[in-house]
């Protein structure tokens, strides 16, 4: 591996890897001619001819349609047009709605007796059915326009019809499926499942139905906008190189369970890798300076809304930078590549350290569309009489903190009444000073609710982080505006711990990020001394609560990171062999960051789960139900890669899926 990163090096390499990219830069369709940077353009590097037969643009080219059905408008009333799409609905025998990915055109029913048969094929169609229809824009009668519907103007008076293909009974109708809710026939199929579970269930294994839908139509389109627009800023602006890395790896210490693939080599296993992180470092000690990479990841753990076990991530990795080059590239990237119509994103960005996002929101990636910030009354109370929450106070980092929930009488736990009182079963056991204070520390009015924790600081503030959030669902479940969804609050946080103790061994200790960042310069010394203590050019770019980005100045030096790795934490080196060459090879300074494309995009068009980004997901379970994958295979299948499948025994064996894992 090191070897090949030294071949990498070499001019003829590099070329060729900066070809690829502009190959597949422009066949994805960008919109400018030719790169910058002074990099010689495709035609010249090529030597492609550039003489071609002039093809008019737009999504009708090479069709056989002339135009689509959501384009048509009062500027195209006389001209005769082909369309090609699904119908929609019939209406009274009178009216065909077609639709195709543009939207909806109304199609007018002949009912001349000389066209009785053209007449004919329309009222015997089926809803879904896929047709070609020829005919004549003309306007609508007065009185008859529709004004909720883009084409509404116009519609189409057929000269002709071809049936394409007919549709059978669908088990749910395209139009409106989520409120429609199932047919007759999947609810008696599915009656013992909760009515969510039910609709989730039949989007997942009729997903090619459900794609069919305006809305994930919209969302696929602008997902597919987002990335071009990427793309043209990191190769175009930057000069960043379009890689492909492996998708067959080995295992990676730390970090989530990996996917395993099995080999024809008895007892040796592949890993789908979790990240490219190792081969994008290895592309910088190859000297390719600028890496970028639409990844495919997987992780083998439980499903939740805004995760999958296979999903997409902006892969970036640059040499000879910092922390600053990196968050500036990104905030430059989202700016350019930012949807017209969701607003403008203005730069930079705010930036917090861990610490400071944790002292005022309990969290790592905070919210910061709305306030309720911790608060800390931990002087207020030194002098308590209440027991449990004095014993707090003396215990080592002990401290009791507050959030005030603005009109949060809704909820009903601590209340201001107007005379000053606490509406609490504190209220009686606190002194009349205390109290006084405890309102003008947090600011507390009539009708706010005062929301009050004790203990160990590391306790407390993550459970008033949880509980600020609920508390914002809870308001907006009572009317109550707190996040404004067509908001976009993006925030740096910065300066995270190296290291962390482990959850199920708290002696010991594990990577906080992953195991290839780099300690902050000022903290290396306390590495070999106090290793908890130690800060990690860590950053981690958050979205109105959701972390959508995360990466790390590396570690360039392999003696450090072998020492990291073995002495800190208690990691089996042999495993990173490759990766430890190659830093005694010459590796520059290096750094980067992924973008989770699918939970971005989430975000942008609102949708409270990444599968409604995706083509294809997969469900809770991690299933895919239009596939039925994971499917069980022969045995036969099995012998050249030296399996064998151990059933569980049937006595007491629990045959049904367990749960995924919760965070």
């Amino acid at each position: 591996m090191a070897g090949r990163c030294t071949l990498l090096r070499t001019r003829h390499a590099l070329r060729c890897l900066r070809l690829v990219t502009r190959v597949r830069t422009a066949l994805q369709g960008t919109a400018h001619t030719a790169p910058q940077l002074g990099v010689p353009s495709l035609s010249q590097s090529c030597r492609f001819s550039t003489t071609r037969t002039p093809v008019p643009a737009g999504p009708s080219r090479l069709s056989t349609r002339s135009h689509t059905c959501g384009e048509l408008c009062s500027r195209h009333i006389g001209e005769e047009v082909t369309l090609c799409g699904w119908v929609q609905y019939l209406r009274q025998d009178l009216f065909v709605i077609l639709r195709d990915f543009s939207g909806l055109v109304q199609v007018l029913v002949p009912h001349d007796e000389s066209k009785h048969e053209l007449r004919n094929t329309f009222c015997g169609l089926s809803v879904e059915s896929v047709l070609m229809v020829k005919g004549r824009v003309k306007r609508r009668p007065e009185g008859q326009e529709n004004k909720n519907m883009p084409t509404g103007e116009i519609e189409v008076c057929a000269e002709s019809v071809e049936v394409l293909n007919t549709c059978r009974t669908l088990p749910f109708e395209i139009k409106d499926f989520v409120k429609a809710g199932l047919s007759r026939f999947t609810k008696e199929h599915m009656s013992d499942h909760p009515q969510s579970i039910k609709s989730e269930a039949m989007r997942m294994q009729y997903r090619y139905l459900d794609l069919r839908s305006s809305q994930m139509q919209a969302n696929l389109r602008l997902r597919s906008r987002l990335v071009m627009k990427m793309r043209e800023y990191l190769c175009y602006q930057h000069g960043f190189v379009d890689v492909e890395t492996p998708t067959l790896f080995k295992r990676t210490p730390g970090g989530a369970r990996e996917f395993l693939v099995p080999s024809r080599e008895a007892g040796k296993f592949y890993c789908l890798p979790q990240s490219p992180q190792q081969f994008k470092q290895l592309l910088m000690v190859a000297g390719l300076d600028r890496y970028f990479q639409l990844a495919r990841c997987y992780r083998d753990e439980g499903s939740k809304p805004d995760r999958q076990p296979e999903f997409t991530q902006v892969d970036i990795e640059m040499s000879f930078v910092e922390q600053g080059g990196i968050r500036a590239l990104v905030e430059g990237l989202l700016q350019y590549s930012w949807p017209e119509e969701k607003g403008f994103v203005t730069t930079p960005f705010p930036c917090v350290t861990y610490e400071q996002a944790m002292q005022d929101y309990g969290v790592d990636k905070p919210d910061t569309r709305f306030g309720m910030k911790l608060t800390d009354v931990t002087e207020i109370f030194q002098d308590t009489r209440i027991g449990w929450m004095r014993d707090a106070v003396a215990q080592s980092h002990g401290c009791v903190q507050a959030i005030r929930v603005p009109e949060g009488s809704e909820v009903d736990t601590m209340v201001v009444r107007e005379d000053g009182s606490l509406k609490s079963p504190l209220g009686r056991l606190l002194a009349p000073t205390t109290r006084h204070q405890l309102l003008r520390v947090t600011r507390a009015n009539a009708g706010d609710l005062l929301l009050l924790a004790a203990g160990a600081r590391e306790r407390v503030r993550p459970l008033l982080g949880k509980l600020r959030l609920q508390c914002a669902e809870l308001l907006e479940g009572h009317g109550v505006r707190v996040r404004d969804p067509a908001v976009f609050h993006f925030l740096w946080v910065v300066d995270f711990p190296l290291f962390l103790p482990k959850e199920d061994a708290p002696g010991q200790l594990e990577s906080a990020h992953h195991p290839f960042t780099a300690p902050v310069p000022q903290d290396v010394p306390l590495l070999y001394s106090e290793p908890h203590k130690v800060r990690g050019q860590h950053y981690d770019l958050v979205l109105n609560g959701c972390e959508v980005g995360g990466g790390s100045i590396r570690i360039h030096n392999s003696a450090q990171q072998r020492y990291i790795l073995q002495n800190v934490l208690k990691e089996d080196v042999v495993l990173l062999t490759h990766l430890l060459e190659a830093l005694e090879c010459g590796a520059p300074p290096h750094g980067g960051i992924a973008l989770g494309l699918d939970r971005l995009v989430s975000i942008i068009v609102g949708s409270p789960s990444i599968r409604d980004v995706i083509a294809f997901p997969k469900s809770f379970r991690g299933h895919d139900l239009m596939s039925n994958a994971p499917d069980f295979v022969v045995e036969e299948e099995l012998k050249p890669y030296c399996i064998s499948v151990v059933w569980p025994s049937v006595e007491g064996a629990d045959r049904s899926p367990a749960p995924p894992p919760e965070d």
